[in-house]
Protein backbone atom coordinates (compact mmCIF):
# COMPACT_ATOMS: atom_id res chain seq x y z
CA UNK A 1 0.00 0.00 0.00
CA UNK A 2 1.39 3.40 -0.99
CA UNK A 3 1.51 6.53 1.14
CA UNK A 4 -0.68 8.32 -1.41
CA UNK A 5 -3.33 5.61 -1.08
CA UNK A 6 -3.29 5.88 2.71
CA UNK A 7 -3.80 9.63 2.62
CA UNK A 8 -6.83 9.33 0.35
CA UNK A 9 -8.64 6.62 2.29
CA UNK A 10 -12.32 7.09 3.04
CA UNK A 11 -13.18 3.67 4.43
CA UNK A 12 -11.90 1.54 7.32
CA UNK A 13 -8.37 2.08 8.57
CA UNK A 14 -5.82 -0.19 6.88
CA UNK A 15 -4.59 -2.99 9.14
CA UNK A 16 -0.98 -3.84 8.32
CA UNK A 17 1.64 -6.13 9.72
CA UNK A 18 4.59 -4.43 11.37
CA UNK A 19 6.71 -5.48 8.41
CA UNK A 20 4.29 -3.85 5.96
CA UNK A 21 4.03 -0.69 8.05
CA UNK A 22 7.75 0.04 8.12
CA UNK A 23 7.89 -0.19 4.33
CA UNK A 24 5.98 3.10 4.34
CA UNK A 25 8.97 4.95 5.84
CA UNK A 26 10.96 6.72 3.11
CA UNK A 27 14.69 7.40 3.11
CA UNK A 28 15.67 10.56 4.96
CA UNK A 29 12.40 10.71 6.90
CA UNK A 30 12.02 12.32 10.31
CA UNK A 31 10.35 9.72 12.52
CA UNK A 32 8.69 10.53 15.85
CA UNK A 33 8.34 7.74 18.42
CA UNK A 34 6.11 7.51 21.46
CA UNK A 35 7.31 5.57 24.46
CA UNK A 36 9.06 5.71 27.79
CA UNK A 37 11.44 3.44 29.67
CA UNK A 38 10.38 -0.11 30.37
CA UNK A 39 8.10 -0.43 27.35
CA UNK A 40 5.52 2.16 28.38
CA UNK A 41 3.41 3.17 25.33
CA UNK A 42 6.19 1.83 23.09
CA UNK A 43 5.38 0.42 19.65
CA UNK A 44 7.87 -2.40 20.17
CA UNK A 45 6.82 -4.61 17.27
CA UNK A 46 7.06 -1.77 14.75
CA UNK A 47 10.47 -0.69 16.06
CA UNK A 48 11.79 -4.25 15.79
CA UNK A 49 10.36 -4.60 12.29
CA UNK A 50 12.15 -1.41 11.26
CA UNK A 51 15.44 -2.83 12.50
CA UNK A 52 14.81 -6.13 10.68
CA UNK A 53 13.99 -4.38 7.42
CA UNK A 54 17.21 -2.39 7.52
CA UNK A 55 19.27 -5.50 8.26
CA UNK A 56 17.73 -7.20 5.20
CA UNK A 57 17.47 -4.34 2.72
CA UNK A 58 19.55 -1.42 4.08
CA UNK A 59 16.32 0.54 3.75
CA UNK A 60 15.17 3.04 4.82
CA UNK A 61 18.32 5.05 5.41
CA UNK A 62 19.35 8.42 6.81
CA UNK A 63 16.46 8.76 9.28
CA UNK A 64 16.13 11.41 11.95
CA UNK A 65 14.69 10.12 15.23
CA UNK A 66 12.56 12.23 17.56
CA UNK A 67 11.65 10.95 21.00
CA UNK A 68 10.50 12.93 23.99
CA UNK A 69 11.88 10.69 26.70
CA UNK A 70 14.01 7.57 26.92
CA UNK A 71 12.79 4.26 25.49
CA UNK A 72 14.29 0.96 26.59
CA UNK A 73 15.52 -1.23 29.43
CA UNK A 74 19.01 0.31 29.70
CA UNK A 75 20.20 -2.56 27.51
CA UNK A 76 18.97 -3.99 24.20
CA UNK A 77 15.34 -2.87 23.98
CA UNK A 78 13.60 0.41 23.18
CA UNK A 79 15.54 2.39 20.59
CA UNK A 80 18.57 0.10 20.83
CA UNK A 81 17.40 -2.26 18.02
CA UNK A 82 17.33 0.68 15.58
CA UNK A 83 20.58 2.19 16.82
CA UNK A 84 22.26 1.45 13.50
CA UNK A 85 24.55 3.84 11.67
CA UNK A 86 23.12 4.21 8.19
CA UNK A 87 19.55 3.66 9.31
CA UNK A 88 19.88 6.64 11.66
CA UNK A 89 21.64 9.87 10.68
CA UNK A 90 20.45 12.17 13.47
CA UNK A 91 18.55 11.92 16.73
CA UNK A 92 16.92 14.51 18.97
CA UNK A 93 15.90 13.01 22.29
CA UNK A 94 15.07 14.04 25.81
CA UNK A 95 16.77 11.01 27.37
CA UNK A 96 19.30 8.60 25.91
CA UNK A 97 20.46 6.24 28.65
CA UNK A 98 17.48 3.88 28.42
CA UNK A 99 18.84 2.77 25.02
CA UNK A 100 22.62 2.64 25.45
CA UNK A 101 23.26 1.56 21.87
CA UNK A 102 21.85 4.92 20.75
CA UNK A 103 24.16 6.62 23.23
CA UNK A 104 27.09 4.69 21.78
CA UNK A 105 26.29 5.96 18.27
CA UNK A 106 26.45 9.50 19.61
CA UNK A 107 29.52 8.92 21.77
CA UNK A 108 31.45 7.56 18.78
CA UNK A 109 30.37 10.40 16.46
CA UNK A 110 28.47 8.11 14.09
CA UNK A 111 25.34 10.29 14.12
CA UNK A 112 24.34 13.87 14.83
CA UNK A 113 22.93 13.98 18.34
CA UNK A 114 20.99 16.53 20.36
CA UNK A 115 19.46 16.43 23.80
CA UNK A 116 16.67 18.88 24.63
CA UNK A 117 14.61 19.05 27.82
CA UNK A 118 11.77 16.55 27.81
CA UNK A 119 9.15 19.21 28.44
CA UNK A 120 10.43 21.28 25.55
CA UNK A 121 10.21 18.38 23.09
CA UNK A 122 6.73 17.35 24.16
CA UNK A 123 5.54 20.97 23.87
CA UNK A 124 7.26 21.28 20.50
CA UNK A 125 5.05 18.51 19.11
CA UNK A 126 2.00 20.48 20.18
CA UNK A 127 3.50 23.68 18.77
CA UNK A 128 4.26 21.98 15.46
CA UNK A 129 0.69 20.70 15.29
CA UNK A 130 -0.55 24.29 15.65
CA UNK A 131 1.71 25.55 12.87
CA UNK A 132 3.91 27.63 15.16
CA UNK A 133 7.55 28.26 14.24
CA UNK A 134 8.67 26.90 17.59
CA UNK A 135 8.49 27.79 21.26
CA UNK A 136 10.11 30.42 23.44
CA UNK A 137 11.01 29.03 26.84
CA UNK A 138 13.08 29.91 29.86
CA UNK A 139 13.74 26.18 30.31
CA UNK A 140 17.39 25.38 29.64
CA UNK A 141 18.87 28.81 30.33
CA UNK A 142 22.23 28.42 32.06
CA UNK A 143 22.46 24.70 31.22
CA UNK A 144 24.26 22.77 28.48
CA UNK A 145 21.21 23.41 26.27
CA UNK A 146 21.93 27.14 26.31
CA UNK A 147 23.76 28.05 23.06
CA UNK A 148 26.32 29.92 25.18
CA UNK A 149 27.31 26.45 26.37
CA UNK A 150 26.72 23.45 24.06
CA UNK A 151 23.28 24.27 22.67
CA UNK A 152 22.14 20.73 23.41
CA UNK A 153 24.74 19.21 21.07
CA UNK A 154 26.17 15.92 22.34
CA UNK A 155 29.21 15.30 20.15
CA UNK A 156 31.72 16.85 17.76
CA UNK A 157 29.86 15.71 14.67
CA UNK A 158 26.87 17.81 15.65
CA UNK A 159 27.55 21.39 14.59
CA UNK A 160 24.29 23.00 13.56
CA UNK A 161 22.86 25.41 16.12
CA UNK A 162 19.21 24.60 16.68
CA UNK A 163 18.63 26.59 19.86
CA UNK A 164 18.76 30.41 19.75
CA UNK A 165 19.14 32.88 22.59
CA UNK A 166 16.66 35.74 22.32
CA UNK A 167 15.84 38.79 24.42
CA UNK A 168 12.32 40.15 24.76
CA UNK A 169 11.58 43.18 26.95
CA UNK A 170 14.96 42.80 28.61
CA UNK A 171 14.44 39.13 29.50
CA UNK A 172 16.37 36.18 28.07
CA UNK A 173 14.60 33.29 26.37
CA UNK A 174 15.59 30.22 24.40
CA UNK A 175 13.92 29.64 21.05
CA UNK A 176 13.46 26.00 20.05
CA UNK A 177 12.35 25.59 16.40
CA UNK A 178 9.50 23.27 15.46
CA UNK A 179 10.47 19.98 13.85
CA UNK A 180 8.04 18.43 11.40
CA UNK A 181 7.75 14.63 11.54
CA UNK A 182 7.24 12.69 8.33
CA UNK A 183 6.21 9.53 10.18
CA UNK A 184 4.80 8.86 13.65
CA UNK A 185 5.20 5.45 15.29
CA UNK A 186 2.99 5.45 18.36
CA UNK A 187 0.91 3.08 20.47
CA UNK A 188 -2.55 2.66 21.94
CA UNK A 189 -4.56 -0.22 23.37
CA UNK A 190 -7.62 -0.58 21.14
CA UNK A 191 -8.44 0.63 17.62
CA UNK A 192 -11.88 0.56 16.12
CA UNK A 193 -12.28 -0.25 12.43
CA UNK A 194 -12.26 3.47 11.57
CA UNK A 195 -8.93 3.99 13.34
CA UNK A 196 -10.18 5.64 16.52
CA UNK A 197 -7.73 4.78 19.31
CA UNK A 198 -8.24 4.26 23.05
CA UNK A 199 -5.54 3.75 25.68
CA UNK A 200 -7.38 2.01 28.51
CA UNK A 201 -4.57 -0.43 29.40
CA UNK A 202 -1.70 2.06 29.15
CA UNK A 203 -0.12 3.42 32.33
CA UNK A 204 -0.10 6.91 30.84
CA UNK A 205 -0.99 8.81 27.66
CA UNK A 206 2.40 10.48 27.07
CA UNK A 207 2.14 12.81 24.06
CA UNK A 208 0.64 10.44 21.49
CA UNK A 209 -2.10 12.90 20.48
CA UNK A 210 0.35 15.77 20.00
CA UNK A 211 2.71 13.55 17.99
CA UNK A 212 -0.15 12.38 15.77
CA UNK A 213 -1.45 15.92 15.21
CA UNK A 214 2.05 17.28 14.52
CA UNK A 215 2.76 14.54 12.00
CA UNK A 216 -0.58 14.76 10.22
CA UNK A 217 -0.46 18.56 9.97
CA UNK A 218 3.08 18.28 8.59
CA UNK A 219 1.85 16.07 5.76
CA UNK A 220 3.18 12.87 7.31
CA UNK A 221 1.72 9.46 8.10
CA UNK A 222 0.70 8.06 11.49
CA UNK A 223 1.21 4.38 12.33
CA UNK A 224 -0.37 3.11 15.55
CA UNK A 225 0.40 -0.22 17.18
CA UNK A 226 -2.49 -1.61 19.26
CA UNK A 227 -3.41 -4.80 21.04
CA UNK A 228 -6.87 -5.33 19.56
CA UNK A 229 -9.52 -4.15 17.10
CA UNK A 230 -13.23 -3.52 17.72
CA UNK A 231 -16.19 -2.44 15.63
CA UNK A 232 -16.41 1.26 14.75
CA UNK A 233 -18.35 3.42 17.23
CA UNK A 234 -18.39 0.64 19.83
CA UNK A 235 -16.31 2.61 22.37
CA UNK A 236 -17.41 5.58 24.43
CA UNK A 237 -16.35 8.79 22.66
CA UNK A 238 -14.78 10.21 25.81
CA UNK A 239 -12.34 7.29 25.92
CA UNK A 240 -10.98 8.05 22.45
CA UNK A 241 -7.46 9.44 22.65
CA UNK A 242 -6.61 9.67 18.95
CA UNK A 243 -9.37 10.34 16.39
CA UNK A 244 -9.40 8.10 13.35
CA UNK A 245 -8.75 10.83 10.78
CA UNK A 246 -5.24 11.20 12.26
CA UNK A 247 -4.45 7.51 11.84
CA UNK A 248 -3.16 6.13 8.52
CA UNK A 249 -2.44 2.54 9.50
CA UNK A 250 -2.91 0.20 12.44
CA UNK A 251 -0.65 -2.67 13.46
CA UNK A 252 -2.41 -5.21 15.70
CA UNK A 253 -0.19 -7.06 18.18
CA UNK A 254 -2.35 -9.34 20.38
CA UNK A 255 0.60 -10.18 22.66
CA UNK A 256 1.36 -6.48 23.27
CA UNK A 257 2.64 -6.02 26.84
CA UNK A 258 1.63 -3.11 29.04
CA UNK A 259 5.30 -2.70 30.04
CA UNK A 260 8.32 -4.96 29.71
CA UNK A 261 7.43 -6.33 33.14
CA UNK A 262 3.62 -6.36 33.13
CA UNK A 263 1.12 -7.95 30.79
CA UNK A 264 -1.84 -6.01 32.18
CA UNK A 265 -1.44 -4.57 35.67
CA UNK A 266 -4.80 -2.99 36.41
CA UNK A 267 -3.36 -1.01 39.30
CA UNK A 268 -1.08 0.73 36.81
CA UNK A 269 -3.88 1.29 34.30
CA UNK A 270 -5.91 2.93 37.08
CA UNK A 271 -8.72 0.38 37.05
CA UNK A 272 -8.07 -0.89 40.57
CA UNK A 273 -7.02 0.77 43.83
CA UNK A 274 -4.15 -0.92 45.64
CA UNK A 275 -4.74 -1.79 49.29
CA UNK A 276 -2.98 0.67 51.56
CA UNK A 277 0.14 -0.98 52.92
CA UNK A 278 0.12 -3.52 50.09
CA UNK A 279 3.35 -2.12 48.62
CA UNK A 280 6.43 -3.92 49.89
CA UNK A 281 8.73 -1.60 51.92
CA UNK A 282 12.28 -0.98 50.75
CA UNK A 283 15.14 -2.74 52.48
CA UNK A 284 17.22 -0.61 54.85
CA UNK A 285 20.08 0.36 52.54
CA UNK A 286 21.70 3.63 51.54
CA UNK A 287 18.89 4.11 49.01
CA UNK A 288 16.24 3.96 51.71
CA UNK A 289 18.21 6.28 54.00
CA UNK A 290 18.42 8.84 51.22
CA UNK A 291 14.75 8.45 50.25
CA UNK A 292 13.68 8.86 53.88
CA UNK A 293 15.73 12.00 54.39
CA UNK A 294 14.43 13.43 51.12
CA UNK A 295 10.82 12.83 52.13
CA UNK A 296 11.44 14.92 55.26
CA UNK A 297 11.73 17.94 52.95
CA UNK A 298 8.08 17.55 51.92
CA UNK A 299 5.01 18.64 53.86
CA UNK A 300 1.28 17.86 53.98
CA UNK A 301 -0.54 19.18 50.94
CA UNK A 302 2.59 19.54 48.81
CA UNK A 303 2.50 18.86 45.09
CA UNK A 304 5.71 16.98 44.31
CA UNK A 305 7.59 15.44 41.42
CA UNK A 306 9.56 12.22 41.63
CA UNK A 307 12.53 11.72 39.35
CA UNK A 308 14.08 8.52 38.10
CA UNK A 309 17.01 6.84 39.85
CA UNK A 310 17.59 6.84 43.57
CA UNK A 311 14.80 9.39 44.09
CA UNK A 312 12.13 6.97 42.88
CA UNK A 313 12.23 5.36 46.32
CA UNK A 314 10.63 8.40 47.94
CA UNK A 315 7.14 7.28 46.92
CA UNK A 316 7.66 3.85 48.47
CA UNK A 317 8.88 5.40 51.72
CA UNK A 318 5.85 7.69 51.76
CA UNK A 319 3.57 4.67 51.34
CA UNK A 320 5.34 2.83 54.16
CA UNK A 321 5.00 5.86 56.42
CA UNK A 322 1.31 6.21 55.62
CA UNK A 323 1.70 9.73 54.19
CA UNK A 324 1.37 8.88 50.51
CA UNK A 325 -2.09 10.47 50.41
CA UNK A 326 -1.02 13.52 52.43
CA UNK A 327 0.87 14.95 49.48
CA UNK A 328 0.41 14.57 45.75
CA UNK A 329 3.17 12.85 43.81
CA UNK A 330 3.32 13.58 40.11
CA UNK A 331 5.46 12.08 37.37
CA UNK A 332 6.40 14.10 34.31
CA UNK A 333 4.93 11.47 31.98
CA UNK A 334 1.43 12.41 33.16
CA UNK A 335 0.31 10.44 36.24
CA UNK A 336 -0.90 12.33 39.31
CA UNK A 337 -1.21 10.80 42.76
CA UNK A 338 -0.70 7.17 43.71
CA UNK A 339 2.71 5.58 44.16
CA UNK A 340 5.14 6.06 41.25
CA UNK A 341 6.85 2.87 40.10
CA UNK A 342 10.61 2.55 40.28
CA UNK A 343 13.34 1.01 38.16
CA UNK A 344 13.04 0.64 34.39
CA UNK A 345 9.25 1.07 34.47
CA UNK A 346 9.56 4.50 36.07
CA UNK A 347 6.77 6.60 34.62
CA UNK A 348 4.02 4.14 35.50
CA UNK A 349 2.15 4.74 38.75
CA UNK A 350 0.30 2.36 41.04
CA UNK A 351 -3.31 3.55 41.50
CA UNK A 352 -2.97 7.11 40.14
CA UNK A 353 -5.66 9.68 40.95
CA UNK A 354 -5.54 11.18 37.45
CA UNK A 355 -3.50 10.96 34.25
CA UNK A 356 -2.77 14.02 32.11
CA UNK A 357 -1.27 14.28 28.66
CA UNK A 358 2.44 14.86 29.07
CA UNK A 359 2.56 18.37 27.50
CA UNK A 360 0.03 19.65 30.04
CA UNK A 361 1.97 18.16 32.93
CA UNK A 362 4.99 20.16 31.79
CA UNK A 363 2.92 23.33 31.41
CA UNK A 364 2.21 23.09 35.14
CA UNK A 365 5.85 22.31 35.94
CA UNK A 366 7.33 25.05 33.78
CA UNK A 367 5.02 27.64 35.33
CA UNK A 368 6.38 26.93 38.80
CA UNK A 369 3.52 24.82 40.12
CA UNK A 370 5.61 22.23 41.94
CA UNK A 371 6.20 22.76 45.66
CA UNK A 372 9.06 20.27 45.88
CA UNK A 373 10.90 17.96 43.51
CA UNK A 374 12.96 14.90 44.31
CA UNK A 375 15.67 14.41 41.69
CA UNK A 376 18.81 12.32 41.45
CA UNK A 377 22.28 13.65 40.71
CA UNK A 378 25.19 11.99 38.94
CA UNK A 379 27.74 14.70 39.76
CA UNK A 380 27.66 18.02 41.58
CA UNK A 381 30.25 20.68 42.28
CA UNK A 382 31.06 23.14 45.03
CA UNK A 383 28.94 25.86 43.39
CA UNK A 384 25.86 23.62 43.47
CA UNK A 385 25.87 22.85 39.74
CA UNK A 386 24.54 19.39 38.87
CA UNK A 387 25.27 17.09 35.95
CA UNK A 388 23.02 14.19 35.00
CA UNK A 389 23.28 14.11 31.21
CA UNK A 390 26.87 13.14 30.39
CA UNK A 391 29.48 11.61 32.68
CA UNK A 392 32.24 9.00 32.66
CA UNK A 393 32.18 9.33 28.88
CA UNK A 394 28.58 8.10 28.70
CA UNK A 395 25.61 10.05 27.34
CA UNK A 396 22.49 9.73 29.47
CA UNK A 397 20.39 12.77 28.58
CA UNK A 398 18.24 14.85 30.90
CA UNK A 399 14.64 13.72 30.50
CA UNK A 400 12.48 16.16 32.44
CA UNK A 401 15.30 17.07 34.83
CA UNK A 402 15.90 20.60 33.54
CA UNK A 403 12.22 21.56 33.38
CA UNK A 404 11.64 20.27 36.91
CA UNK A 405 14.81 21.43 38.67
CA UNK A 406 14.76 24.88 37.14
CA UNK A 407 11.14 25.61 38.03
CA UNK A 408 10.27 23.79 41.25
CA UNK A 409 10.01 25.96 44.35
CA UNK A 410 12.26 23.56 46.28
CA UNK A 411 14.63 21.00 44.79
CA UNK A 412 15.96 17.98 46.67
CA UNK A 413 18.85 16.27 44.88
CA UNK A 414 19.70 12.74 45.98
CA UNK A 415 22.62 10.44 45.32
CA UNK A 416 25.33 8.42 46.96
CA UNK A 417 28.48 10.27 48.01
CA UNK A 418 30.66 8.10 45.75
CA UNK A 419 29.85 5.46 43.12
CA UNK A 420 31.34 2.34 41.58
CA UNK A 421 31.62 -0.43 44.16
CA UNK A 422 30.36 1.58 47.13
CA UNK A 423 29.37 -0.75 50.00
CA UNK A 424 27.36 0.85 52.78
CA UNK A 425 26.35 -1.08 55.88
CA UNK A 426 23.73 0.13 58.35
CA UNK A 427 24.32 -1.33 61.80
CA UNK A 428 22.95 -0.36 65.18
CA UNK A 429 21.66 2.95 63.90
CA UNK A 430 25.00 3.93 62.36
CA UNK A 431 26.46 4.10 58.86
CA UNK A 432 29.60 2.13 58.09
CA UNK A 433 31.39 2.62 54.78
CA UNK A 434 32.64 -0.94 54.28
CA UNK A 435 34.05 -0.08 50.87
CA UNK A 436 34.38 3.32 49.27
CA UNK A 437 33.25 3.88 45.70
CA UNK A 438 35.82 4.41 42.96
CA UNK A 439 34.22 7.54 41.51
CA UNK A 440 34.02 10.91 43.21
CA UNK A 441 30.59 12.41 42.56
CA UNK A 442 31.23 15.76 44.26
CA UNK A 443 33.90 17.69 42.36
CA UNK A 444 35.36 21.22 42.35
CA UNK A 445 33.81 22.25 39.02
CA UNK A 446 31.64 20.63 36.35
CA UNK A 447 32.25 20.86 32.62
CA UNK A 448 28.70 19.73 31.79
CA UNK A 449 25.86 21.51 33.57
CA UNK A 450 22.31 20.18 33.70
CA UNK A 451 21.30 22.42 36.64
CA UNK A 452 22.91 25.80 37.23
CA UNK A 453 23.44 26.15 40.96
CA UNK A 454 24.93 29.62 40.70
CA UNK A 455 21.80 31.01 39.04
CA UNK A 456 19.57 29.08 41.44
CA UNK A 457 21.36 30.61 44.43
CA UNK A 458 21.12 34.09 42.92
CA UNK A 459 17.37 33.57 42.48
CA UNK A 460 16.96 32.42 46.08
CA UNK A 461 15.84 28.88 45.20
CA UNK A 462 15.86 26.40 48.07
CA UNK A 463 18.13 23.49 47.10
CA UNK A 464 19.10 20.50 49.27
CA UNK A 465 21.64 17.77 48.42
CA UNK A 466 21.21 14.45 50.24
CA UNK A 467 23.60 11.51 50.40
CA UNK A 468 23.77 8.50 52.68
CA UNK A 469 26.36 10.18 54.88
CA UNK A 470 25.87 13.94 54.53
CA UNK A 471 23.35 16.64 53.73
CA UNK A 472 24.32 19.90 52.01
CA UNK A 473 22.40 23.11 51.41
CA UNK A 474 22.97 25.53 48.55
CA UNK A 475 23.96 29.01 49.67
CA UNK A 476 25.05 32.15 47.86
CA UNK A 477 28.64 31.06 48.54
CA UNK A 478 28.17 27.48 47.36
CA UNK A 479 27.62 24.14 49.08
CA UNK A 480 27.32 24.10 52.86
CA UNK A 481 27.59 20.88 54.85
CA UNK A 482 24.81 20.91 57.44
CA UNK A 483 24.27 17.28 58.54
CA UNK A 484 26.33 14.10 58.80
CA UNK A 485 25.23 10.54 59.51
CA UNK A 486 25.97 8.82 62.82
CA UNK A 487 29.05 6.62 62.48
CA UNK A 488 30.58 8.85 59.81
CA UNK A 489 33.96 10.46 60.43
CA UNK A 490 33.85 14.04 59.14
CA UNK A 491 37.47 14.12 58.02
CA UNK A 492 37.94 10.59 56.69
CA UNK A 493 34.54 9.95 55.13
CA UNK A 494 33.71 13.42 53.81
CA UNK A 495 36.41 16.07 53.73
CA UNK A 496 39.21 13.76 52.54
CA UNK A 497 37.04 12.75 49.57
CA UNK A 498 36.48 16.32 48.41
CA UNK A 499 39.02 18.19 46.28
CA UNK A 500 37.84 21.47 47.78
CA UNK A 501 36.93 22.84 51.19
CA UNK A 502 33.17 23.00 51.57
CA UNK A 503 31.43 25.50 53.77
CA UNK A 504 30.54 23.88 57.08
CA UNK A 505 27.51 25.06 58.99
CA UNK A 506 28.27 26.38 62.48
CA UNK A 507 25.20 24.34 63.45
CA UNK A 508 26.42 21.08 61.89
CA UNK A 509 24.34 18.24 63.33
CA UNK A 510 23.70 14.52 63.06
CA UNK A 511 21.11 13.29 60.58
CA UNK A 512 17.86 12.16 62.23
CA UNK A 513 18.42 8.84 64.04
CA UNK A 514 15.13 7.46 62.70
CA UNK A 515 16.62 7.31 59.20
CA UNK A 516 18.84 4.42 60.25
CA UNK A 517 16.28 2.27 62.09
CA UNK A 518 14.40 -0.66 60.55
CA UNK A 519 10.95 0.41 61.76
CA UNK A 520 8.93 3.25 60.18
CA UNK A 521 9.88 6.76 61.24
CA UNK A 522 6.44 7.87 62.42
CA UNK A 523 6.05 10.68 59.91
CA UNK A 524 2.28 10.29 59.78
CA UNK A 525 1.91 11.27 63.42
CA UNK A 526 4.15 14.29 62.86
CA UNK A 527 2.31 15.40 59.76
CA UNK A 528 -1.12 14.86 61.33
CA UNK A 529 -0.09 17.14 64.17
CA UNK A 530 0.73 19.96 61.74
CA UNK A 531 -2.61 19.94 59.93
Amino acid sequence: MSIATLKKRTGPVPVLTAEEAVCLIPNGATVAFSGAGGGIVEATAVIEALAERYHKEQQPSGLTYLHTTGLGDRADRGMSPIAIAGLCAKAIGGHWGQSPRMSELAETNQIEAYCFPQGVITQLFRSTAAGHPGILSHVGLGSFVDPRQQGGKLNERTTKELVRLMEIDGKEWLFYPSIKPDVAIIRGTTADTDGYITMEDEPTFLDVLSIAQATKNSGGIVIVQVQRMVQARSQHPKTIKIPGFLVDAVVVVPEQMQTYQTESNRYMSGDLLAVQGGIEPLQLTERKIIARRALMEAFPGAVANLGVGISDGVGYVAAEEGVGEALTFTVELGPIGGTPAKGIIFGATISPRAVLDQPYQFDFYDGGGLDVSFLSFAEMDQAGNVNVHKFNGKIMGVGGFIDIAQNSKKVVFSGTFTAGGLDVQVKDGKVDIAKEGRFRKIVPALADISFNGVEAAQNGKEVIFITERAVFQLTARGLMLCEIAPGIDLQRDILDLLAFEPLISPELKLMDARLFQAEPMGLKQEWDATV
